[in-house]
């Protein structure tokens, strides 16, 4: 669910009957689009600069080292100058595209890669330059740009969600198509605020599913739809003011299809499609115009050696380092819980890893003793198998802890799906299998969204993008993501 562009690689077929409702849509939603993207632009080069600044006063304040008096000058245009080429980085990694991701992973992850490419060249343009910046400036900047950036990326998020739920910069789109595919386009939308398209309505000519709710798959079920029965008429369309069809049928046949575009063209709407190839997490497929022909090609998932060695030595770099830093920690949980109910302070599992082999996972224990080893876990803080230790533990993660010891060892990683118990992966699915292809993860996306409040292996979607999409800068975007969602006491 990267985006709307990534679910759905569609081609378009634009009206050519009756276009003055959708041109007048889709010229305010353009205008809406082009302020915001110049809003957006202006907002990161005034960040980044101030960023720059501040970490400048603080080495002035600070005295860190040998202090050095730059000219006024000189200090605007480097820092102008700097802020310009991360805008220039982050335009050409697709920062400013009609796209967001899920739970804005992507952005996170984007300012993370640009930074490293943008501070890269600035520390070889100062080796290189004779009057070289100061060091200790150079580092406070590191660490102050990126952070700065991806606060401000996550407040456009929701500036741009608020401002959509108001009725600002959106277009109205009915889905055609009840089934897997449309339900997928339907969270794909719900969770890309920023593209501006709403779904209002879902079509099927199926009658059994009639009247049936089509819930979004990440944010608490917020959001929903009945699905209308059809077929797609100029009066259904006109409705719901409609301006984009967007059919979500991969095996519709032609006859069906180009009914339905007809009657959406008749009335000024705009149609997009689904093609029939829909690749899982193990497979991916590129699209390609040739001569007006819209050719497919599907391609093996690439052994990914350099990123699973520099991950494992990243899991164990910091699994040792937090291991050594938590022990006071550690040993205030486990009197804690001592002293709260009686019991070991620790809780071992059987879990299912990579390939299927089963580990023994430890956690801090959160429940009574008379609890059921093996069953699924408490979905409220209010379950009377939750001590009151365990409330907090689970309110804050921290009976996630032990794992860094799985970690340690191999079996876990800081970032990846989550290990499942034996009976629920003999019930598996093909797509939830998928999730055994990669090292089981302390946190993932599944635990940062709504639905860490369901059964994981009823959200496959989150682990399915995150064996598709997963590097290095987005285990890192996922770790930071953690930590604001632990002390947010979540």
């Amino acid at each position: 669910m990267e985006s709307i562009r990534a679910r759905v690689p569609a081609f378009s077929l634009t009206a050519s009957v009756n276009p003055k409702l959708a041109d007048t849509v889709l010229w305010s939603r353009q205008r809406f689009v082009s302020a915001m993207t110049l809003v957006e632009v202006l907002v990161d080069l005034t960040t980044i600069a101030f960023a720059v600044l501040f970490s400048y006063w603080l080495y002035q304040k600070l005295h860190i080292g040998k202090t050095v008096q730059y000219r006024l000058e000189e200090l605007i245009i480097a820092t102008v100058a700097f802020a310009v080429m991360y805008v220039v980085l982050l335009d050409r990694d697709g920062a400013y595209a009609p796209a967001s991701s899920l739970l804005g992973i992507r952005e996170t992850e984007r300012v993370l890669r640009v930074s490293v490419m943008a501070f890269s060249t600035v520390f070889f343009l100062n080796f290189l330059w004779a009057h070289q910046l100061s060091r200790a400036v150079l580092a406070g900047a590191v660490v102050m740009v990126p952070l700065a950036l991806a606060c401000v990326k996550q407040l456009k998020v929701h500036l741009v969600r608020t401002m959509h739920a108001r009725g600002y910069g959106i277009q109205n789109v009915i889905i055609y198509g009840g089934g897997a595919t449309g339900r997928r386009i339907f969270s794909a939308l719900v969770h890309s605020p920023k593209l501006g398209l709403q779904p209002v309505a879902i079509i099927d000519d199926d009658e059994r599913l009639a009247d049936v709710p089509v819930y979004d798959s990440g944010y608490r079920r917020q959001h929903s739809l009945r699905i209308t029965r059809g077929p797609v008429t100029r009066d259904l369309i006109r409705s719901f003011n409609a301006t984009l069809l967007l059919i979500g049928i991969p095996s519709i046949d032609c006859r069906q299809r180009d009914q339905a575009a007809a009657e959406a063209f008749a009335e000024g709407c705009n149609v997009s499609l689904v093609p029939a190839l829909n690749c899982g997490a193990e497979m991916s497929a590129g699209y390609v115009d040739v001569d007006g022909l819209l050719i497919s090609s599907l391609a093996a998932p690439s052994a990914r050696r350099s990123y699973d060695l520099g991950k494992r030595v990243f899991d164990l770099s910091l699994s040792a380092v937090m291991l050594v830093l938590l022990l006071p920690l550690w040993a205030a949980i486990a009197l804690a819980i001592r002293l709260d109910s009686a019991g070991p302070v620790f809780f071992t599992q059987d879990r299912i890893g990579k390939n299927g082999f089963p580990f023994c996972l430890y956690k801090f224990r959160s429940m009574r003793i008379d609890a059921p080893k093996y069953g699924f876990h408490p979905q409220s803080s209010h379950d009377p198998r939750v001590t009151r230790v365990g409330r907090w533990l689970r309110r804050t993660s921290l009976d996630e802890l032990p794992q860094l010891l799985n970690i340690f060892r191999g079996e876990m990683s800081l970032v990846g799906p989550r290990p499942e118990m034996p009976f629920i992966v003999e019930s598996y699915s093909d797509l939830q299998r998928q999730r055994l292809q990669v090292t089981p993860g302390l946190t993932g996306l599944w635990q940062l969204s709504a639905d860490r409040a369901f059964l994981i292996h009823e959200n496959p979607q989150y682990d399915a993008y995150y064996i598709r999409h997963r590097n290095f800068f987005m285990d890192v975007a996922l770790l930071l993501h953690t930590v604001m969602f632990a002390m947010r006491g979540v």
